[in-house]
């Protein structure tokens, strides 16, 4: 049975969540910055509809990306090499988080709906969730937005309105990454898209094992691109 967590209750044991659909496992709560950030530690995540009960997510196994295994194709390695763009940290968070919930081709509606953005937002005040921001000009053309914790980041969504654009700011997140010393950043779930840009399964329990390690790393306090990978 699926359990309902209150507003002062923790959350279940990992291994009650859901083999179908899988890694569902609670419902209810609320999406105040403390709940969301014990979820994050936890390995946890939420994930619902509009006008739905708040669901949580621990899915086995976990889609990861190692920031030094971004694979970069021969064609976006021709875009980069161009740099006409620019990328930022953090300038228009809220920004990404609307782009982001633009809707898709093929796809009905959005997880990012109001309640989500407005949460999120919290975060980011409390430095805790950022952005990367891919620029030509004064046009937002791509970018992506997730959670760092210590030493991990959770990536939470991805947009591009130019081709390449999200892949740009995925390759320069994944160097600045690199360089503090981020080993792993959550994927949640695969995607044919994520696989080959180098992300990969592992078990859960593979997972929270790693993230146990760092959540619990000196954080980065100071979100700017080192000036030598800048275009």
């Amino acid at each position: 049975m699926l359990t309902y967590v209150f507003a002062q209750s923790p959350f279940p044991d990992l291994r009650q969540a859901l083999a179908a659909p899988n890694g569902l496992l609670a419902a209810g709560g609320d999406l105040s910055p403390a709940r969301l950030l014990s979820a994050y530690r936890a390995g946890i995540f939420p994930w619902f509809n509009a006008g739905e009960p708040i669901l949580w997510w621990s899915p086995d196994p976990r889609m990861v990306l190692i920031p030094s295994q971004f694979q970069v194709s021969h064609s976006l390695k021709k875009v980069l090499r161009q740099r006409a763009f620019e990328v930022r940290f953090d300038t228009q968070f809220s920004q990404v988080m609307q782009a982001c919930a633009a809707p898709r081709k093929g796809l009905a509606g959005t997880w990012i709906h109001e309640e989500m953005i407005a949460a999120y937002q919290q975060l980011h005040q409390q430095g805790y969730a950022h952005s990367v921001e891919v620029w030509q000009g004064d046009e937002l053309i791509g970018g992506l937005y997730g959670m760092a914790i210590g030493r991990m980041f959770y990536g939470e969504s991805m947009f591009s309105v130019q081709p390449n654009g999200s892949k740009i700011a995925l390759a320069y997140l994944c160097k600045q990454l690199a360089r503090w010393q981020f080993t792993l950043i959550d994927c949640q779930m695969y995607t044919p898209h994520l696989a080959s840009l180098g992300a990969r399964e592992i078990s859960r329990d593979e997972f929270i094992r790693q993230l146990t390690e760092l959540v619990n790393c000196v954080p980065v306090s100071n979100w700017q691109f080192d000036a030598d990978l800048l275009p």
